[in-house]
Protein backbone atom coordinates (compact mmCIF):
# COMPACT_ATOMS: atom_id res chain seq x y z
CA UNK A 1 0.00 0.00 0.00
CA UNK A 2 1.58 3.24 -0.77
CA UNK A 3 0.52 6.11 1.60
CA UNK A 4 3.44 8.53 0.46
CA UNK A 5 0.72 10.90 -0.72
CA UNK A 6 -0.16 11.38 3.21
CA UNK A 7 3.10 12.07 4.02
CA UNK A 8 3.43 15.30 6.12
CA UNK A 9 -0.24 16.21 5.36
CA UNK A 10 -1.93 16.07 8.39
CA UNK A 11 -0.15 17.44 11.77
CA UNK A 12 -1.32 17.20 15.49
CA UNK A 13 -1.72 20.83 16.88
CA UNK A 14 -2.89 20.48 20.55
CA UNK A 15 -2.79 18.28 23.68
CA UNK A 16 -5.52 18.06 26.55
CA UNK A 17 -4.60 17.08 29.66
CA UNK A 18 -6.71 16.24 33.20
CA UNK A 19 -6.44 15.61 36.69
CA UNK A 20 -4.88 11.97 36.90
CA UNK A 21 -4.59 9.13 39.29
CA UNK A 22 -7.18 8.48 41.52
CA UNK A 23 -10.13 11.09 41.65
CA UNK A 24 -12.74 10.20 43.41
CA UNK A 25 -16.66 11.87 42.68
CA UNK A 26 -16.27 12.58 38.97
CA UNK A 27 -18.03 10.77 36.23
CA UNK A 28 -16.21 9.52 33.26
CA UNK A 29 -17.91 12.26 31.01
CA UNK A 30 -16.35 15.34 32.89
CA UNK A 31 -12.77 13.72 32.13
CA UNK A 32 -13.95 13.53 28.54
CA UNK A 33 -15.47 17.23 28.56
CA UNK A 34 -12.25 18.66 30.87
CA UNK A 35 -9.28 16.83 28.27
CA UNK A 36 -11.27 18.27 25.15
CA UNK A 37 -11.78 22.23 26.49
CA UNK A 38 -8.12 21.88 26.97
CA UNK A 39 -7.06 20.64 24.15
CA UNK A 40 -8.73 22.98 21.76
CA UNK A 41 -7.73 25.51 24.34
CA UNK A 42 -4.21 24.39 23.78
CA UNK A 43 -4.61 24.46 20.08
CA UNK A 44 -5.62 27.82 20.19
CA UNK A 45 -9.12 27.13 18.33
CA UNK A 46 -12.61 26.73 19.89
CA UNK A 47 -14.92 24.19 20.16
CA UNK A 48 -17.13 25.02 17.05
CA UNK A 49 -14.23 24.91 14.87
CA UNK A 50 -14.42 21.03 15.99
CA UNK A 51 -15.60 18.83 12.81
CA UNK A 52 -15.32 15.38 14.17
CA UNK A 53 -15.33 13.94 17.45
CA UNK A 54 -13.86 10.67 18.23
CA UNK A 55 -14.50 9.20 21.37
CA UNK A 56 -11.50 6.84 21.84
CA UNK A 57 -13.61 3.84 23.32
CA UNK A 58 -16.87 2.72 25.25
CA UNK A 59 -16.93 1.32 28.43
CA UNK A 60 -19.60 -0.05 30.55
CA UNK A 61 -20.54 2.30 33.21
CA UNK A 62 -19.15 1.81 36.69
CA UNK A 63 -19.52 3.20 40.14
CA UNK A 64 -22.91 4.70 39.66
CA UNK A 65 -22.18 6.45 36.73
CA UNK A 66 -24.39 6.46 33.60
CA UNK A 67 -23.49 5.59 30.30
CA UNK A 68 -21.17 7.37 28.20
CA UNK A 69 -21.64 8.05 24.41
CA UNK A 70 -20.15 10.25 21.79
CA UNK A 71 -23.54 11.60 21.93
CA UNK A 72 -23.27 12.01 25.55
CA UNK A 73 -20.01 13.99 25.35
CA UNK A 74 -21.55 16.17 22.02
CA UNK A 75 -24.34 17.27 24.37
CA UNK A 76 -22.45 18.23 27.19
CA UNK A 77 -19.74 19.98 24.99
CA UNK A 78 -22.42 21.98 23.35
CA UNK A 79 -21.36 20.85 19.87
CA UNK A 80 -22.83 19.62 17.01
CA UNK A 81 -19.58 18.18 14.61
CA UNK A 82 -20.61 16.59 11.22
CA UNK A 83 -19.01 13.39 11.87
CA UNK A 84 -19.80 11.84 15.74
CA UNK A 85 -17.89 8.11 16.76
CA UNK A 86 -17.13 6.14 19.19
CA UNK A 87 -15.45 2.28 19.06
CA UNK A 88 -16.92 -0.55 20.83
CA UNK A 89 -14.04 -3.03 20.78
CA UNK A 90 -10.45 -2.78 21.07
CA UNK A 91 -10.04 -1.98 16.93
CA UNK A 92 -7.49 1.06 16.69
CA UNK A 93 -9.20 2.71 13.57
CA UNK A 94 -9.25 6.54 15.15
CA UNK A 95 -6.09 7.38 13.12
CA UNK A 96 -7.34 5.98 9.81
CA UNK A 97 -10.43 7.78 10.12
CA UNK A 98 -8.87 11.13 11.52
CA UNK A 99 -6.90 11.39 8.59
CA UNK A 100 -9.35 9.98 6.16
CA UNK A 101 -11.88 12.84 7.78
CA UNK A 102 -9.12 15.69 6.99
CA UNK A 103 -7.68 14.97 3.55
CA UNK A 104 -10.81 14.85 1.86
CA UNK A 105 -11.76 18.05 3.24
CA UNK A 106 -15.34 16.59 4.91
CA UNK A 107 -13.67 18.17 8.46
CA UNK A 108 -11.30 20.81 9.30
CA UNK A 109 -10.79 19.32 13.18
CA UNK A 110 -10.81 16.17 14.68
CA UNK A 111 -10.52 15.98 18.30
CA UNK A 112 -9.59 12.13 20.17
CA UNK A 113 -10.66 11.92 23.32
CA UNK A 114 -10.52 9.63 25.91
CA UNK A 115 -11.60 9.57 29.94
CA UNK A 116 -12.57 7.16 32.76
CA UNK A 117 -13.14 7.11 36.15
CA UNK A 118 -11.71 3.17 36.23
CA UNK A 119 -9.45 3.96 39.15
CA UNK A 120 -12.06 5.30 42.07
CA UNK A 121 -14.85 3.30 40.56
CA UNK A 122 -12.68 -0.14 40.56
CA UNK A 123 -13.09 -1.01 37.12
CA UNK A 124 -12.79 -4.63 36.48
CA UNK A 125 -11.51 -5.94 32.84
CA UNK A 126 -12.57 -9.70 33.61
CA UNK A 127 -15.58 -10.77 31.08
CA UNK A 128 -14.64 -14.41 31.18
CA UNK A 129 -17.22 -14.05 34.68
CA UNK A 130 -20.50 -12.79 35.01
CA UNK A 131 -22.36 -13.29 38.63
CA UNK A 132 -19.97 -16.59 39.50
CA UNK A 133 -20.76 -17.95 36.15
CA UNK A 134 -18.81 -18.24 33.14
CA UNK A 135 -19.70 -16.14 30.10
CA UNK A 136 -17.75 -18.62 27.27
CA UNK A 137 -15.75 -21.64 27.78
CA UNK A 138 -12.45 -19.88 28.17
CA UNK A 139 -13.22 -20.11 31.91
CA UNK A 140 -12.85 -23.68 32.31
CA UNK A 141 -9.38 -23.00 31.57
CA UNK A 142 -8.87 -20.24 33.56
CA UNK A 143 -8.80 -17.73 30.62
CA UNK A 144 -10.28 -15.31 33.34
CA UNK A 145 -8.99 -11.79 32.15
CA UNK A 146 -7.34 -10.01 29.75
CA UNK A 147 -4.07 -10.21 31.65
CA UNK A 148 -5.01 -13.82 31.27
CA UNK A 149 -4.24 -13.51 27.74
CA UNK A 150 -0.98 -11.85 27.65
CA UNK A 151 0.40 -14.09 30.47
CA UNK A 152 -0.11 -16.98 27.96
CA UNK A 153 1.79 -15.04 24.87
CA UNK A 154 4.39 -13.96 27.28
CA UNK A 155 4.72 -17.22 28.55
CA UNK A 156 5.27 -18.68 24.74
CA UNK A 157 7.65 -15.92 23.98
CA UNK A 158 9.57 -17.24 27.46
CA UNK A 159 9.62 -20.78 25.39
CA UNK A 160 10.40 -19.74 22.22
CA UNK A 161 13.28 -16.59 22.59
CA UNK A 162 14.14 -16.64 26.47
CA UNK A 163 12.57 -13.80 27.67
CA UNK A 164 10.91 -13.56 31.07
CA UNK A 165 11.07 -11.67 34.04
CA UNK A 166 14.80 -10.53 33.77
CA UNK A 167 13.71 -8.90 30.85
CA UNK A 168 10.68 -7.05 31.67
CA UNK A 169 12.09 -6.15 35.50
CA UNK A 170 14.63 -3.81 33.29
CA UNK A 171 11.10 -2.26 31.04
CA UNK A 172 9.97 -1.99 34.56
CA UNK A 173 12.32 0.06 36.13
CA UNK A 174 13.27 2.24 32.91
CA UNK A 175 9.75 3.67 32.79
CA UNK A 176 10.13 4.25 36.37
CA UNK A 177 13.14 6.06 36.03
CA UNK A 178 11.51 7.91 33.35
CA UNK A 179 8.37 8.86 35.88
CA UNK A 180 10.65 10.33 38.56
CA UNK A 181 11.26 13.08 35.96
CA UNK A 182 7.64 13.93 35.25
CA UNK A 183 6.28 15.35 38.31
CA UNK A 184 2.11 13.99 37.30
CA UNK A 185 2.76 10.58 36.82
CA UNK A 186 1.01 8.24 39.28
CA UNK A 187 4.29 6.68 40.21
CA UNK A 188 6.61 9.84 40.22
CA UNK A 189 8.20 10.15 43.52
CA UNK A 190 8.18 6.10 43.76
CA UNK A 191 11.56 4.94 42.37
CA UNK A 192 11.64 0.88 41.96
CA UNK A 193 14.45 -1.26 41.96
CA UNK A 194 14.65 -4.40 40.71
CA UNK A 195 14.63 -5.91 44.06
CA UNK A 196 11.12 -3.91 44.24
CA UNK A 197 10.29 -5.98 40.79
CA UNK A 198 10.91 -8.86 42.03
CA UNK A 199 8.90 -8.45 45.90
CA UNK A 200 5.53 -7.98 43.68
CA UNK A 201 3.08 -10.44 43.40
CA UNK A 202 3.02 -13.07 40.75
CA UNK A 203 -1.10 -12.29 38.95
CA UNK A 204 -0.94 -14.64 36.64
CA UNK A 205 1.92 -16.78 36.13
CA UNK A 206 4.27 -15.02 34.41
CA UNK A 207 3.56 -11.28 34.80
CA UNK A 208 3.74 -9.78 38.17
CA UNK A 209 1.90 -7.24 39.46
CA UNK A 210 4.62 -4.62 38.23
CA UNK A 211 3.97 -6.20 34.86
CA UNK A 212 0.80 -4.61 34.22
CA UNK A 213 -0.87 -1.47 33.81
CA UNK A 214 -2.66 0.01 37.05
CA UNK A 215 -6.42 1.84 36.31
CA UNK A 216 -6.23 5.70 36.18
CA UNK A 217 -9.28 8.32 36.77
CA UNK A 218 -8.74 11.35 34.11
CA UNK A 219 -8.74 11.88 30.70
CA UNK A 220 -6.34 12.86 27.59
CA UNK A 221 -7.15 14.46 24.60
CA UNK A 222 -5.63 15.53 21.00
CA UNK A 223 -6.40 17.74 18.42
CA UNK A 224 -5.63 17.01 14.70
CA UNK A 225 -5.86 19.26 11.42
CA UNK A 226 -4.33 19.88 8.50
CA UNK A 227 -0.56 20.72 7.67
CA UNK A 228 -1.65 23.92 6.29
CA UNK A 229 -4.09 24.99 8.80
CA UNK A 230 -1.70 23.55 11.97
CA UNK A 231 0.93 26.46 10.77
CA UNK A 232 -1.27 29.44 11.48
CA UNK A 233 -2.11 27.77 15.16
CA UNK A 234 0.14 29.03 18.13
CA UNK A 235 1.95 25.14 18.67
CA UNK A 236 5.17 24.16 16.71
CA UNK A 237 3.13 21.20 14.79
CA UNK A 238 3.38 18.35 15.24
CA UNK A 239 3.06 16.03 11.66
CA UNK A 240 2.56 12.66 11.04
CA UNK A 241 5.42 11.16 8.72
CA UNK A 242 3.97 7.56 8.24
CA UNK A 243 0.85 5.42 9.44
CA UNK A 244 0.19 2.19 9.38
CA UNK A 245 -2.86 -0.20 10.01
CA UNK A 246 -3.13 -3.55 10.38
CA UNK A 247 -5.14 -6.50 12.02
CA UNK A 248 -4.75 -9.70 12.96
CA UNK A 249 -8.48 -11.26 14.32
CA UNK A 250 -8.12 -14.14 15.42
CA UNK A 251 -8.27 -15.52 19.21
CA UNK A 252 -5.34 -15.02 21.03
CA UNK A 253 -4.56 -18.50 21.99
CA UNK A 254 -3.88 -18.94 18.03
CA UNK A 255 -1.34 -15.98 17.64
CA UNK A 256 1.98 -17.13 16.27
CA UNK A 257 5.06 -15.16 17.73
CA UNK A 258 6.68 -15.78 14.15
CA UNK A 259 3.72 -14.93 12.13
CA UNK A 260 4.86 -12.00 9.79
CA UNK A 261 1.24 -11.16 9.19
CA UNK A 262 1.17 -10.12 12.93
CA UNK A 263 -0.35 -6.77 13.17
CA UNK A 264 2.07 -4.71 14.75
CA UNK A 265 4.76 -6.20 12.11
CA UNK A 266 2.19 -5.13 8.97
CA UNK A 267 1.62 -1.45 10.64
CA UNK A 268 5.39 -0.78 11.62
CA UNK A 269 6.49 -2.07 8.00
CA UNK A 270 3.65 0.12 6.61
CA UNK A 271 4.50 3.25 9.09
CA UNK A 272 8.24 3.08 8.11
CA UNK A 273 8.28 2.91 4.16
CA UNK A 274 6.12 5.75 3.96
CA UNK A 275 8.00 7.98 6.83
CA UNK A 276 11.29 6.88 4.79
CA UNK A 277 12.87 6.07 7.57
CA UNK A 278 15.12 3.28 9.05
CA UNK A 279 15.39 2.26 12.99
CA UNK A 280 18.34 3.75 13.28
CA UNK A 281 16.84 7.35 12.58
CA UNK A 282 13.82 7.01 15.20
CA UNK A 283 15.13 9.29 18.09
CA UNK A 284 12.54 8.05 20.44
CA UNK A 285 9.95 5.56 20.97
CA UNK A 286 6.43 5.99 22.63
CA UNK A 287 4.97 2.29 22.74
CA UNK A 288 1.66 0.72 23.88
CA UNK A 289 2.40 -0.59 27.47
CA UNK A 290 -0.72 -2.38 29.06
CA UNK A 291 1.98 -5.01 30.05
CA UNK A 292 5.50 -4.73 30.01
CA UNK A 293 6.03 -7.33 27.74
CA UNK A 294 3.99 -5.48 25.10
CA UNK A 295 6.88 -3.18 25.37
CA UNK A 296 9.29 -5.75 24.10
CA UNK A 297 6.93 -7.82 21.90
CA UNK A 298 6.40 -3.99 20.19
CA UNK A 299 10.48 -3.82 19.70
CA UNK A 300 10.82 -6.65 18.57
CA UNK A 301 7.99 -6.78 16.16
CA UNK A 302 8.74 -3.38 15.02
CA UNK A 303 12.46 -4.75 14.31
CA UNK A 304 14.50 -2.54 16.44
CA UNK A 305 16.47 -6.38 17.34
CA UNK A 306 16.34 -9.88 16.87
CA UNK A 307 14.32 -11.76 18.98
CA UNK A 308 17.45 -14.07 20.01
CA UNK A 309 19.02 -10.23 20.94
CA UNK A 310 16.28 -9.71 23.31
CA UNK A 311 18.38 -9.62 26.61
CA UNK A 312 21.21 -7.85 24.75
CA UNK A 313 18.72 -5.29 23.82
CA UNK A 314 16.26 -4.63 26.01
CA UNK A 315 18.17 -3.05 28.69
CA UNK A 316 16.64 -0.29 31.76
CA UNK A 317 20.58 2.01 30.66
CA UNK A 318 19.41 1.69 26.75
CA UNK A 319 15.51 2.15 27.26
CA UNK A 320 15.57 4.32 30.48
CA UNK A 321 17.12 8.39 30.97
CA UNK A 322 20.14 9.24 29.23
CA UNK A 323 19.42 5.90 27.12
CA UNK A 324 20.18 5.49 22.96
CA UNK A 325 16.66 4.47 22.56
CA UNK A 326 14.35 6.44 25.11
CA UNK A 327 11.38 4.58 25.46
CA UNK A 328 7.96 6.04 27.00
CA UNK A 329 9.30 9.15 28.34
CA UNK A 330 6.65 9.70 30.34
CA UNK A 331 6.72 6.84 32.56
CA UNK A 332 4.15 5.04 30.28
CA UNK A 333 0.41 3.73 31.15
CA UNK A 334 3.09 1.94 33.36
CA UNK A 335 4.20 4.80 35.60
CA UNK A 336 2.11 7.54 34.56
CA UNK A 337 -1.51 6.89 33.31
CA UNK A 338 -3.68 4.85 31.63
CA UNK A 339 -5.30 6.32 28.89
CA UNK A 340 -4.67 4.02 26.05
CA UNK A 341 -3.43 4.91 22.94
CA UNK A 342 -2.96 8.66 23.75
CA UNK A 343 -0.96 8.31 26.81
CA UNK A 344 1.86 7.74 24.21
CA UNK A 345 1.11 9.70 21.58
CA UNK A 346 0.06 12.93 23.97
CA UNK A 347 3.78 12.34 25.36
CA UNK A 348 5.31 12.01 21.83
CA UNK A 349 3.62 15.47 20.71
CA UNK A 350 4.95 17.21 24.10
CA UNK A 351 8.65 15.83 23.13
CA UNK A 352 8.37 17.00 20.14
CA UNK A 353 6.58 20.33 21.05
CA UNK A 354 9.50 20.91 23.69
CA UNK A 355 7.17 20.83 26.55
CA UNK A 356 8.17 17.93 28.98
CA UNK A 357 10.02 20.06 31.82
CA UNK A 358 12.65 17.54 33.35
CA UNK A 359 12.35 14.78 31.35
CA UNK A 360 12.62 16.60 27.89
CA UNK A 361 14.86 15.16 25.83
CA UNK A 362 17.78 17.26 24.58
CA UNK A 363 17.82 18.42 28.10
CA UNK A 364 17.90 15.17 29.76
CA UNK A 365 21.74 14.22 30.19
CA UNK A 366 23.21 11.57 27.59
CA UNK A 367 19.60 12.80 25.40
CA UNK A 368 19.46 14.13 21.84
CA UNK A 369 16.28 16.87 20.75
CA UNK A 370 13.94 14.52 19.53
CA UNK A 371 13.08 14.41 15.58
CA UNK A 372 11.20 11.54 14.67
CA UNK A 373 9.31 9.77 17.33
CA UNK A 374 7.58 6.27 16.50
CA UNK A 375 4.19 5.98 18.73
CA UNK A 376 2.35 2.57 18.81
CA UNK A 377 -1.87 1.71 19.75
CA UNK A 378 -2.11 -1.79 20.42
CA UNK A 379 -6.21 -2.95 20.42
CA UNK A 380 -7.10 -6.56 21.82
CA UNK A 381 -4.39 -9.13 22.48
CA UNK A 382 -1.90 -7.93 19.66
CA UNK A 383 -5.01 -8.52 16.96
CA UNK A 384 -5.13 -5.05 16.22
CA UNK A 385 -2.47 -1.88 15.55
CA UNK A 386 -1.60 1.03 14.69
CA UNK A 387 2.06 3.01 14.07
CA UNK A 388 2.61 6.51 13.87
CA UNK A 389 5.80 8.04 13.29
CA UNK A 390 5.86 11.94 14.13
CA UNK A 391 8.23 14.48 13.34
CA UNK A 392 8.87 17.69 14.11
CA UNK A 393 9.37 19.27 10.49
CA UNK A 394 7.66 18.72 7.26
Amino acid sequence: MDLSHLKNKIAIVGVGYTPQGKIPGRTAASFHIEAVRNAIEDAGITKDDIGALIVYRHFDAIAGDYETTAFTIGEQLGVSPAIISQEHQCTRGWLFNSIGLLNSGLVNYVVISYGDNARSGKRSYVKELSGGKATDELAAYGDLSTMAKYAMLARRAMDTYGTGPDVWKEISVAQRRWAQLNPIAAMHGKPLDYEGYYAANMVVDPLRLLDATPSSDGGRAIVLTTAERAKMLKNPPVYIRGIGSANRPVSPFKLDLEDDRNAATVSSRMAFEMAGIEHKDVDACELYDCFTYTVEATLRDYGFFKPSEVKEFITAERLGPGGELPVNTSGGMLSEAYYMGLTPVAEAVMQLMGRCGDRQLGKVPGSKTPEIIVCSDNGGVFQSHATLVLSRED
